[in-house]
């Protein structure tokens, strides 16, 4: 029976039925869904690992030692995961390896737009790109095939939509696929220079038979209906190409590299104008005009963002195609105007730990380098109170150094935030920076107990594993200690007062330090907020505002200051800030 399956749930059943053995991963959106449905199915060993890099090199590990693996990851993942990636597309193989990378088209959830298949050209391994559920399990087993024929990692490329979108799924049974013998092979294996050289011969010549293969390989398909106009796409951006001229010929490519030469001319002969229809960066454009031959694209579609049919349609019409070919039902749509739909600024949510760090923070009036996280949602207004965020693990360096430029008076006014997941996966070896560079920063850890932003996965700090068995949890405090910062303390963010003192204290000392700020999530399931909800007195109350600079969802200020209860998490930190006294718990307006 047919399932209706997310296109990251389909990859996770095409990776059971492959026969997968161990599957890893750093949880990120787009892509976290995949590892998540892995974990459940039985005969699979899964794991979060503390980043990418350790992700990919877990899962080369299990291949080497002859068994089928996949690393799952987001774009901005990969860049992490850079260093295993470009060494084992010498090494080559054993089992089967899988690399799934989900990119993010217009940037829902990410620092920048990525386009992921320039690294699989230059890394020289084969990229696939599903348009669908079904193909995103088909072309996940089919990835493995191609890995153990050819011995080389596959790139399996996803896109928010594709990993996001539902459809219908055939499930097939899960394949019995033995453990590949070990054999020691240094030449293979071990990457010392003269070893690599031999390696590299290998990899040219393999990246040969894949070109062969490409021009053969089924997931790539011509479809020829009116050819006065032809369209090359792969992946999300054929379906809103599909949709948008439905009449026009396709060369749908499943295979995005190496791309088919032959396959791509011979297409290009048999219609009249030439079309490439592609998400982000002209990877398949560019390629088709080194072969000579006369290709539109980006002069028609934008080059940001994602595409939609309507946008696909809208630059046909401009390119001149006949109207028959296109489907313009669009334009007899209502149009939402921008400025019809109410605003809805991110904010954190209500009971958030993260909220009374960036009160003070604010209050003090500090320069605060922050990182990825939910905690990021702190630079908005009204907390305001964020300067950078450029990557994982960025804000302990970025700290160190404006110190370093600006002298040790600007550690007095500045300190890194950063998250505890994110620690663990990029910030420790900034700490270690920073004490052995004889920095003074003072870094304030996060520390909400879970990996907030892609919904809640465990990290080895939480003290569970994927599958939410105990696992061993890590000592921030002692491990701070352990890389040489000798003041290092834990502080409850929803006592203002006291942690105020703490900030006042550590920016002010001469040597690096580290406040752990330690709250759950509100949201954490195995958190139990038990505490009644606060009200407004709106006798007293003087419409000061500080509380609603809190920035909190369940504050309102309509006619008069109040708190939905239905929302509130008795937090206490509007009570905290209140001159007058005039919130407490209970609704007070009766």
């Amino acid at each position: 029976m047919k399932k209706l399956l997310l296109g990251n749930e389909a990859v996770a059943l095409g990776a059971y039925e492959a026969g997968v053995k161990v599957a890893s991963a750093y949880p990120g959106t787009p892509s976290t869904e995949i590892t998540e449905s892995i974990s459940k199915y039985d005969g699979i060993y899964a794991e979060w690992s503390p980043n990418e890099k350790v992700a990919l090199e877990v899962a080369l590990g299990a291949s080497i030692a002859g068994a089928r693996a996949m690393v799952c990851m987001k774009h901005v993942g990969l860049n992490v995961a850079a260093d295993p990636l470009f060494t084992s597309s010498y090494t080559g193989i054993n089992g089967g390896l899988v690399i799934v990378v989900a990119d993010d088209p217009g940037m829902h959830s990410s620092q920048n737009e990525q386009d992921s298949r320039f690294y699989g050209r230059a890394a020289h391994i084969p990229v696939l790109e599903p348009s669908n559920s079904q193909e995103a399990k088909d072309f996940t087993k089919l990835a493995f095939e191609i890995s153990e024929k050819f011995d080389t990692l596959v790139m399996l490329r996803m896109t928010t939509r594709v990993s996001h979108s539902r459809s219908l799924v055939e499930p097939g049974e899960r394949l019995d696929i033995r453990l590949r013998d070990y054999v020691k092979d240094v030449g293979k294996y071990v990457m010392m220079p003269a070893m690599a050289r031999g390696r590299r011969t290998a990899l040219v010549e393999r990246e040969k038979k894949l070109q062969e293969y490409s021009e053969k390989a089924d997931i790539n398909k011509i479809e020829y209906n009116d050819r006065s106009i032809g369209i090359i796409a792969a992946g999300g951006a054929y379906n809103y190409a599909k949709e948008a001229a439905p009449g026009a010929s396709f060369l749908k490519l499943g295979m995005v590299y190496p791309l088919p030469q032959e396959l791509i001319k011979s297409f290009t002969e048999n219609v009249e104008r030439l079309f490439v229809v592609e998400e982000l960066e002209t990877f398949i454009e560019d390629y088709i005009k080194t072969l000579g031959v006369e290709v539109f694209g980006k002069e028609y579609f934008p080059k940001i963002g994602e595409l939609s049919y309507e946008i696909v349609a809208q630059g046909l019409k401009a390119a001149g195609i006949k109207s028959e070919i296109l489907n313009f039902a669009f334009e007899d749509r209502v149009e939402v105007k921008a400025s019809r739909i109410p605003p809805r600024p991110p904010a954190l949510c209500p009971g958030c730990p993260h909220r009374g760090v960036y009160h003070v923070l604010k209050k003090l009036n500090l320069t605060v380098t922050g990182d990825i996280g939910c905690y990021t949602l702190g630079a908005l207004p009204p907390l305001s109170s964020m300067d950078t965020c450029i990557c994982m693990g960025a804000s302990i360096g970025n700290a160190h150094g404006m110190e370093k430029a600006l002298g040790k008076d600007a550690s007095w006014k500045t300190v890194a935030v950063i998250g505890d997941s994110t620690f663990i996966h990029s910030g420790i070896t900034g700490l270690i920076d920073v004490v052995y560079n004889n920095g003074t920063t003072t870094v304030i850890i996060l520390d909400n107990s879970t990996t907030g932003m892609t919904g809640h996965q465990e990290h080895p700090a939480t003290g569970f594993n994927i599958k939410g068995e105990p696992a061993y949890k890590l000592n921030l405090e002692k491990l701070c200690e352990a890389v040489g910062v000798r003041r290092v303390r834990v502080e409850d963010p929803f006592d203002l007062e006291k942690f105020e003192k703490a900030v006042r204290e550590e920016i002010s000392s001469q040597e690096p330090s580290v406040i752990i700020a330690r709250r759950p999530c509100a949201l954490l399931k195995r958190v139990q907020v038990k505490n009644p909800p606060y009200g407004v007195n709106t006798d007293t109350c003087i419409g000061c505002g500080l509380c609603i600079e809190l920035g909190c969802p369940a504050m309102e200020n309509r006619d008069f200051i109040s708190i939905d209860e239905t929302m509130c998490t008795g937090c206490g930190l509007c009570a905290a800030v209140c001159p007058t006294k005039s919130i407490t718990r209970g609704d007070m307006r009766g």
